[in-house]
């Protein structure tokens, strides 16, 4: 890390403490302790003072206070990221969002509602059921809807609904000098110069701090079908990801669990068959369509050889298969005692996802490294989940990373499909960019010229 910033100073905590108020601020170690880690396995880094905002002009006034000093700014939602990319590496102000949590209006004719930054975003579909509406992008964790923007998250529902990015219309933005902006607006088609909204989300925090979002909303499907299907291999598997999407079968969700994942679930208690599964779930408007789209794919999968096939409406059971899905993580840390779980994401092309997951097993067996594979295969996202517990396992670990992440670019995709860049990624961003990673350092000088939001974050460190 070679960027200097000044520390917090006496005067400035005053500062902070009469923009803010003193039950918004601590310098405790307990809560610098807290803010000092995301979910991720990145080493922990403690700011100097935690600040909680509670509104969009609190959130200027820090930003402007921070400026001024030339001390560095790092937004915080929940820490449910896993590459670091809210670790505040150089100190200075912890900003978090998470008081940040009403719904500013629901624009229910519109399909739309604005918020802001820290709701998560499973209250905010409890909210919304009343309504009988959802914000689908659905990352797993509870996190924050600034934190999704900023990372662009994504998750289960990609395939049908998109990412963050596709579900937000207008943004309020605050500025590194303190400045409050508007980009986009609540109408859906707009044309009218820059497109400010999508340079802001996927920036993660180092180039504005979200502070309110309008966000596109859909109705609760009336129709819902969960599927399951083993296979008696990861190839048959995936060979049916690519089948089902050149279908036209319109899923809502796709999902590939190798059969490390399936073992392991069923070792917590969880009735899967152990084999290489896709769990898929469809909505529709109609049951007669729901029946037509659960018979091609039951067909596709049997044609690829499905040991097993299930489908479900019953909600219950629904919810029994997605929650198996969501915590196949905890599960995969409680079978790895001691150990530390390195968690990598890489996304590509539908049609070279087989390749992926093919060289992606050749690269573990190589580095005798035991790997978990999980993912949103619908969209050509694969996660790659590593236990290690010395520095030889881990040495090996980087190894297959990296591996992976330069095979997905040759593929043509990218080396993180929802987690980030943060900390992790930075090292492949020249790969992946080439000379459009310079624009991309322009950009960052031309809004943030002391480099005060979000350091270390996106740009690999000299």
């Amino acid at each position: 890390m070679t960027q200097r910033f000044a520390a917090v100073s006496p005067a400035l905590l005053a500062d902070l403490t009469a923009s803010v108020g003193a039950d918004n601020l601590s310098t405790t170690g307990a809560d610098l302790a807290l803010h000092a880690q995301d979910a991720g396995f990145h080493p922990a880094h403690a700011a100097e003072v935690v600040v909680w905002a509670r509104s969009a002009e609190q959130v200027a006034r820090v930003l402007r206070l921070a400026s001024q000093a030339g001390v560095p700014v790092t937004p915080w939602g929940v820490g449910t990221g896993l590459e670091g990319n809210a670790i505040p590496l150089y100190g200075g102000i912890l900003l978090s969002l998470e008081r940040m949590d009403a719904i500013v209006a629901v624009h229910a004719d519109d399909f739309q509602v604005t918020v802001q930054p820290g709701i998560c975003h499973k209250d905010l579909n409890e909210k919304l059921a009343r309504y009988g509406l959802f914000f689908p992008p659905d990352p797993g964790a509870n996190a924050t809807i600034g934190g999704m923007l900023a990372n662009n998250a994504a998750g289960i529902r990609t395939v049908k609904y998109g990412a963050s990015k596709d579900n937000v219309l207008r943004m309020q933005v605050a500025l590194p000098d303190g400045r409050l902006i508007y980009t986009g607006s609540r109408s859906v088609k707009q044309s009218a110069g820059y497109n400010l909204t999508q340079l802001f989300v996927g920036s993660e925090g180092t180039l504005g701090i979200i502070t309110e979002a309008t966000l596109k909303l859909v109705p609760v499907p009336q129709f819902m079908s969960a599927m399951i299907a083993g296979f008696a291999t990861v190839e048959a598997a995936i060979e049916t990801v690519v089948a089902v999407r050149g279908s036209g079968v319109d899923v809502a969700a796709l999902e590939f669990l190798d059969e490390t994942n399936t073992r392991a679930l069923n070792a917590a208690g969880t009735d899967i068959a152990p084999y290489p599964t896709l769990l898929l779930e469809i909505h529709a408007a109609h049951a007669g369509t729901l029946e037509q789209d659960i018979a091609i794919v039951r067909d596709l999968c049997q044609q690829a050889g499905a040991l097993s096939f299930r489908a479900t409406a019953d909600t219950a059971e629904r919810k029994v298969l997605w929650n198996a899905r969501h915590h196949a993580y905890e599960t995969l840390v409680r079978n790895h005692p001691g150990q530390k779980i390195f968690i990598m994401d890489v996304s590509v092309p539908i049609s070279a996802y087989p390749d992926l997951i093919a060289f992606s097993r050749q690269v573990l067996a190589e580095h005798g490294i035991s790997g978990y594979m999980k993912g949103h295969a619908g969209d050509g996202n694969i996660h790659v989940e590593l236990p290690f517990g010395d520095p030889d396992t881990y040495a090996r670990v980087q190894a297959v990373n990296s591996a992976i992440v330069l095979k997905a670019i040759a593929l043509g995709g990218t080396c993180t499909g929802e987690h980030g860049v943060g900390i992790g990624k930075a090292a492949y961003m020249a790969a992946e960019h080439g000379a459009a990673l310079a624009v991309m350092q322009q950009i960052k000088a031309l809004l943030d010229p002391q480099g005060i939001l979000n350091p270390g974050k996106i740009f690999p460190q000299a």
